[in-house]
């Protein structure tokens, strides 16, 4: 640029054409970097226990890795189905310490890339703007699901009742705080860290926010996708560990196009299988509640249509292969198909764009929380995306209205009001010929 200004195609030195195409040169510099010039984030350590060394000592790295992983993943495995067994409201607990724990591994990335620049106040408002997201998503959460319960409490009904201005408020006083914190010579970089704490916002909160309402849903809702997740990362593992011999995507050197395949079908057959055992059981398809009486999560119902058994009538063809004409399942089980058919197919895009995402960082891992795996992020990177799936299937395909939520809800108005929508359905049922007229309220 500055030679077509030397071969006269430019305005003349010192006019305000040249002085604004000086000021867009420099103004671009950040956006002409390449990766090679962000700076590098230190290389995580290693925090595999001296005991697993010592034990596998003898091993090549390769089966090394093998075999931490392995055991890792057992114990994570018995880990949260010790947690299962505790409830729903332990689930909650661990979803939202993921969430943290997520969140707090992408916002260290940043500050350690850009910590050199001494920015003020990144970290503060990053925690602070994390606050004000929980505070107003799991307050979205208790007016829907807890009315009965704020009902009893006056405190509770203020909160409630302003709950969304208040959390704009909230969120008014990180902006202006960050405003308040600009440096002049750091304004463009200082603007996309503001913009890489919401993206992390919006992946970590927004995603945990859903996996809770899809618990809220009924516990198989919660369970079958995220195990359909992790078995399609153990069996595409294994698949590509030992049969894996074509690359599947730059992005990921190690993915492989047969773990990927064999992946696939594990996870179909896994998912069919896991639906069957859990649709049996009260405690998994029935929604989870809040009992105000007894201050406790309750999943007790009488399981609807989708978890009953029904017969279905088997194509012509495979009659001749299985012997039978029908076969016996639960409806979901169908649901499942498709639920495991995107963890599998759909869900390792989520691997493959935090692999992208670490790359540009030159980073191995988000973090050494686990060995052999990495950080709590490399774990649930496909959860976050089976989160956002699932809970627009549920919306799209299986909610119906709810009494029980409708009830709250109704519980919630003054007593005027309550008295109008008393009159107004009896008035409607009377019509409906459900009721005779004769009936007094």
């Amino acid at each position: 640029m500055a030679g077509l200004r030397r071969r006269g195609a430019g305005p003349s030195p010192g006019s305000a054409g040249d002085k604004d195409v000086v000021l867009g040169e420099r103004c671009g510099d950040l956006d002409l970097r390449n990766d090679s010039d962000i700076p590098e984030v230190p290389p995580s350590t290693d925090s595999t226990p001296e005991i697993l060394k010592k034990a596998l000592s003898g091993l090549s790295s390769r089966w090394k890795n093998w075999w931490i992983r392995g055991i890792l993943t057992l114990a994570m495995i018995s880990l949260f189905f010790l947690i299962i067994y505790l409830g729903s409201f332990m689930l909650m607990l661990l979803v939202l310490s993921i969430q943290v724990k997520c969140f707090h591994e992408i916002i260290t990335i940043g500050y350690r890339v850009y910590h050199s620049y001494e920015l003020p106040w990144f970290r503060s408002l990053s925690w602070y703007f994390l606050l004000c997201v929980n505070y107003f998503f799991y307050g979205e959460t208790v007016a829907d699901y807890f009315a009965t319960f704020v009902q009893r409490r006056e405190q509770l009904q203020f909160l409630i009742r302003y709950h969304r201005f208040i959390s704009f408020t909230l969120y008014l006083t990180g902006f202006c705080m960050f405003v308040l914190s600009l440096v002049k010579r750091h304004y463009r970089l200082q603007f996309y860290m503001f913009a890489w704490t919401h993206v992390t916002l919006l992946i970590t909160v927004t995603q945990s926010h859903l996996v809770i309402q899809n618990l809220f849903e009924g516990m198989i809702w919660f369970l079958v996708p995220i195990s359909s997740v992790i078995c399609n990362d153990i069996t595409a593992y294994i698949f590509g560990f030992f049969f894996g011999r074509t690359p599947l995507i730059k992005l990921s050197p190690k993915k492989t196009w047969e773990g990927f395949i064999g992946g696939f079908f594990s996870t179909v057959a896994f998912g069919f299988i896991f639906a069957y055992l859990l649709a049996q059981y009260q405690y998994f398809v029935c929604p989870v509640e809040y009992n105000s009486e007894t201050n406790r999560f309750v999943t007790e119902c009488a399981p609807p249509e989708l978890f009953q058994i029904q017969s279905y009538s088997i194509p012509p063809l495979l009659q001749v292969v299985l012997g039978r004409e029908t076969v016996n399942m639960y409806p979901f089980q169908m649901h499942s198909i498709a639920l495991s058919t995107f963890a599998s197919l759909i869900g390792p895009f989520g691997g493959f764009f935090a692999s992208g995402f670490k790359r540009a960082f030159k980073i191995k891992d988000f973090a050494d929380t686990i060995p052999g795996h990495g950080g709590i992020m490399d774990r649930f990177d496909c959860q976050y995306l089976m989160a956002t799936f699932v809970h627009v299937y549920i919306t799209s395909f299986i909610r119906g209205p709810n009494p029980s939520k409708l009830l709250q809800q109704l519980l919630v108005l003054q007593p005027e009001q309550q008295l109008n929508v008393y009159k107004t359905l009896k008035s409607h049922l009377i019509e409906k010929g459900i009721l005779q007229p004769s009936l007094r309220g």
